[in-house]
């Protein structure tokens, strides 16, 4: 093994010893199941929305979007931030304090509970249905978070993908087991630090190695519709291709996916103070905004090193690799280097650890919280409710394990499915659970349902005839479930006076 490769992975070993060592610091402060899952509502506001933003960036902030900036130039990634960078801040504004008030109100813990106790649900459908979503939908999102680690080991020293990927999700498990919610918050905290560290460190170098910023601009100015948020660049025949309206729309659609993401919910859930809200809103949306853009940079930076031959030029899914690339070369300025570059490379962990912890808790919590006690009425004491959701845990981790098995799975199209199947199915059920007076269990179970359906139907049937069918299939399902939802609370039975009073307390201006 080089001395670049050593100074790597000491870097690495350093950042996952303490992420360990956090988990069995705060295991301590686990005293009950609510603990475990939402951290007794102690979290304050950098840490509620550090943690938001770094579980919800996974590794498309560090790999997906440079890729997508190296192959295709601004019109993918610009509108791609467009979308996320609205949904995120308006996640914050109208669906965060009013989350936070509502879910303490009716002492919800999990996201299966809250819509089970905001409608009063005594069939205990709609926890069941909620709670089997996040199963469907989070186990092979968690599965992608592990192969991804995987590959990265892979690619960087040659390990066994198998093997990488393995010592990878234990990892995860460990602190995630340990430490709960509150670890997972406060590793996704540092996560982001060390994200945000990459990509400035990244980004400097890569100017520099480039020849500079007029360099690295004047590269990108002489390819077709590089710029243009109307054309896209296409690398195989070097010349520009029609960005239209539809693609446009399909794109921004993404930030639709925010209502209906459990691991960002349950932090508007867990933050100590409602009115601290508006702190955390402002910290989220300016480093999400300042992250992408600089990713974008990055992707931009590489393709100008990939010109002047620094880096290998680099084609398809290869081009998500482009910060690896990047921070290879700068391990091989000497040790000091090599452990910077580590640090780096720790980002990329970090973007996909901070997803995979809280996507590992909301499953745990939908079988330990909502099915097994929720819907089954399974009481157990405090010690052993614990015990279970570690057990719990740790079996769908292993499940995640087994379904990323396969090397050439794509981590990008599982992440893309479960994004949508999240936003159509909880989005519209939350957003009038907050705000629609009048809507019902009976909507929102319908709603829910349909959400899920219209997911498989866009995505293998519809979608596949192209032209103006193309559209990414969270916009269409999310609307089609929110109009179903509307429908059916309207020709079904009204809630009752109890509910809608306590929709008027809880909703009243303060």
């Amino acid at each position: 093994m080089t001395t670049a490769k050593i100074g790597i992975l000491i870097a690495i070993i350093v950042y996952l010893a303490g992420m360990i060592m956090i988990g069995v610091v705060l295991s301590k402060h686990n005293r009950s199941v609510g603990d475990f899952y939402l951290g007794g509502r102690r979290l304050g506001p950098i840490v509620t929305a550090m943690s938001a933003e770094a579980s919800d960036m996974s590794s498309y902030l560090l790999m997906g979007l440079p890729g997508l900036a190296y192959l295709t130039g601004m019109a993918d990634t610009g509108w791609t931030i467009i979308g996320l960078a609205a949904g995120t801040y308006l996640n914050w504004l109208i669906v965060a304090k009013r989350l936070r008030r509502y879910s303490e109100r009716i002492n919800a813990i999990t996201i299966p509970e809250f819509f089970s106790n905001r409608y009063e649900d005594r069939s205990g459908l709609l926890r069941i249905a909620s709670a089997l979503v996040i199963i469907i939908f989070f186990v092979p999102y968690t599965a992608s978070g592990f192969a991804a680690c995987g590959k990265l080991f892979g690619s960087l020293f040659g390990a066994n993908y198998h093997a990488a990927m393995i010592i990878s999700a234990v990892i995860i498990i460990a602190y995630t087991m340990m430490g709960g919610f509150l670890a997972a918050s406060i590793t996704d905290l540092i996560q982001s630090i060390v994200m945000t560290i990459s990509l400035i460190i990244v980004l400097l170098f890569g100017i520099r190695v480039a020849g500079g910023m007029g360099a690295v601009v004047d590269n990108a100015k002489s390819l077709a519709g590089y710029f243009s948020m109307t054309t896209s660049y296409d690398p195989m025949s070097k010349t520009s291709s029609p960005y239209g309206f539809i693609t446009i729309i399909s794109t921004t659609a993404w930030g639709l996916g925010y209502f209906g993401m459990p691991h960002i919910l349950l932090r508007f859930m867990a933050i100590r103070e409602e009115n601290k809200i508006k702190v955390s809103r402002r910290i989220a949306s300016i480093w999400v905004v300042i992250a992408m853009g600089i990713a974008i940079l990055i992707g931009m930076t590489g393709l100008a090193m990939s010109a002047k031959g620094s880096i290998p030029m680099l084609e398809g899914s290869a081009s998500e690799t482009v910060l690896v690339e990047m921070a290879s070369l700068l391990s091989q300025s000497g040790f000091g280097f090599a452990l910077i570059a580590g640090v780096v490379l720790s980002g990329i962990l970090a973007c996909t650890m901070s997803t995979a912890d809280s996507q590992l808790l909301a499953a745990s919590s939908s079988v330990t919280s909502d099915i097994m006690t929720g819907f089954f009425h399974i009481n157990m004491e405090r010690e052993k409710a614990l015990l279970v959701s570690r057990v719990c845990l740790l079996a769908i981790a292993v499940l995640g394990i087994v379904l990323a098995w396969n090397s050439d799975s794509s981590v990008f199209m599982i992440v893309s499915f479960a994004w949508a199947g999240f936003g159509a199915c909880f989005g519209p059920v939350m957003l009038l659970a907050l705000f629609w007076r009048r809507s019902n269990q009976w909507g929102a179970l319908a709603g829910m349902v349909c959400g899920a359906v219209m997911i498989f139907v866009w995505k293998f049937m519809v979608r596949p005839m192209g032209g103006a069918w193309n559209i990414y299939e969270l916009l269409p399902a999310f609307l089609i479930a929110i109009i179903v939802n509307v429908i059916v609370s309207l020709i079904t039975p009204a809630p009752e006076r109890r509910v809608t009073e306590l929709f008027d307390k809880v909703t009243a201006k303060r």
